[in-house]
């Protein structure tokens, strides 16, 4: 009876700590930012809701903070994605490696423009110093590409040609982010999307005026003699 009678005496047992949320990496944010790029792609977003997405992505601390941002939208490869069809621009190997390119400007310039190959992701970063990217001669090797622009103290610019769809998402703080978006009429026009962020500096993607992506398909066809 004693035992039993102190037994009962005996106070209940903290609970257990909550485990901490999980930091996101990178990677976390990457993902995620690669699942609403395909949305804003297939029409699942627009553009506003797709900037609004996107700029919660690089502010969110935790992966608990990410998933709900996807939550209405289908995973990679969950969904049937559209038949490709003849597109303004030479495509490549969709399962080829999709390496991002760096541009990188400290206390420099940076410069990338004339007739080059644009891959899928381009992160351009500049501290006290200036990033070009010029794609009014650009190849487009797939109807998306993303651009993450980080500018400290610094400048990014990008020029785009006239006939492309721009879209854009970011932040300045006492700084500038401005993107002069376009719809292109042709709805397998190449679709670029700049992703910001400004603190004391400048991110600016505009359209270069008479400058438009060519057809590359009948310009090889031609030159091939067909």
């Amino acid at each position: 009876m004693d035992l039993e009678k102190h037994a009962q005496q005996q106070p209940p047992a903290p609970p257990l700590p909550a485990e901490p949320a999980l930091r996101a990496s990178d990677a976390d944010r990457d993902r995620i930012a690669d699942i609403l790029r395909d949305a804003v792609a297939e029409g699942r977003l627009t553009a506003e809701e797709h900037a609004e997405r996107v700029e919660s992505v690089y502010r969110a601390k935790t992966v608990a903070e990410l998933e709900p941002l996807v939550q209405d939208l289908p995973a990679p490869g969950g969904g049937a994605r559209p038949a490709p069809a003849p597109a303004a621009y030479d495509p490549v190997d969709p399962s080829a490696p999709a390496a991002a390119e760096n541009l990188v400007a400290v206390f420099s310039s940076s410069t990338r423009k004339g007739r080059w190959r644009i891959g899928r992701r381009t992160n351009a970063f500049a501290l006290f110093g200036s990033v070009e990217i010029d794609l009014t001669e650009a190849l487009f090797g797939q109807r998306l590409t993303v651009i993450n622009a980080t500018s400290l103290f610094g400048n990014v610019e990008v020029r785009v040609p006239e006939n492309i769809t721009l879209r854009g998402g970011g932040t300045g703080i006492f700084g500038n982010f401005e993107v002069d978006t376009l719809e292109a009429h042709d709805p397998e026009a190449p679709v670029v999307v700049i992703n910001g962020y400004s603190v004391f500096g400048n991110i600016e993607a505009k359209p270069k005026r008479g400058k438009r992506v060519a057809d590359l398909h009948g310009r090889v066809r031609k030159h091939l003699g067909h």
